[in-house]
């Protein structure tokens, strides 16, 4: 169940990733998502978090803010790290649902 001040999320995107996802407006997920079977998502609290457990010492990485919105009962929260809830996708991210993007860090 999605908590209801959360309307937005952030996914972290390699430079690489984030071209071949602005060109082709879709993206099925980095390996991680796609050996889980969901695209991680992280919501501003845990941002931070997930860039320093997951993305330490990369550079050229990509945070695009997410409209959770469109995805309906695609969202599942799910208990992750710290016990706390994460937003995950279960399905495709579409460019349309990127409210906007910049460098990490």
């Amino acid at each position: 169940m999605m908590p209801l001040h959360t309307a937005s999320a952030f996914k972290i995107l390699t430079a690489d990733q984030w071209e071949a996802f602005a060109r082709d407006g879709r993206f099925g997920g980095a390996p991680i998502d796609l050996a889980d079977g969901y695209i991680h998502l992280s919501t501003a609290s845990q941002l931070e978090g997930t860039l320093d457990k997951h993305f330490a010492g990369q550079r050229d990485l990509v945070i695009a803010e997410i409209d959770l919105t469109r995805f309906g009962d695609a969202v599942r929260w799910e208990v992750s790290r710290g016990q706390e809830l994460f937003p995950h996708l279960y399905g495709e991210l579409t460019l349309e649902a990127v409210i906007g993007h910049r460098p990490a860090r």
